[in-house]
């Protein structure tokens, strides 16, 4: 456990100062280095703050949907390896919402803003996240 600020906190803080300080007071590459470095900040303080419980529920389809235990790495390729033998595919009862929920989750940590992203949210009536 750490004191504040912790890990996200540090890294909203430098991603703002490169993006408020840093890139509105350089040009060019410079400029445009520091928006892809603050980019790459922020991806990672929501990686900090949602990987762990999205990797839990992850898990927890696969396992459900695999009838087998093991950690993520192993559920995902015996997913991959049961699509590519055919033994199941987007009739298989959940897989279809499994695809789908494991693709917002990751476009939750890399494309919170893309607009595809947001379209599927309000499909599904789930709120948008202002990350």
């Amino acid at each position: 456990m750490y004191d504040p600020p912790n890990p996200p906190e540090i890294l909203a803080a430098v991603a703002r100062f490169l993006k408020e300080e840093v890139a509105p007071a350089t040009t060019g590459h410079l400029s445009f280095q520091a928006r892809v470095a603050a980019n790459a900040l922020e991806m990672m303080r929501r990686q900090l703050e949602l990987g762990p419980a999205e990797d839990a529920a992850e898990r927890a389809r696969l396992q459900a949907l695999l009838g087998m235990d093991g950690d993520l790495l192993t559920l995902t390729a015996e997913l991959s390896r049961r699509i590519a033998a055919g033994e199941i595919d987007l009739t298989t009862p959940g897989l279809k919402d499994h695809l789908w929920a494991s693709a917002l989750a990751k476009m939750a940590v890399d494309q919170p803003t893309y607009a595809a992203y947001r379209a599927s949210l309000a499909e599904r009536g789930q709120p948008e996240d202002e990350r």
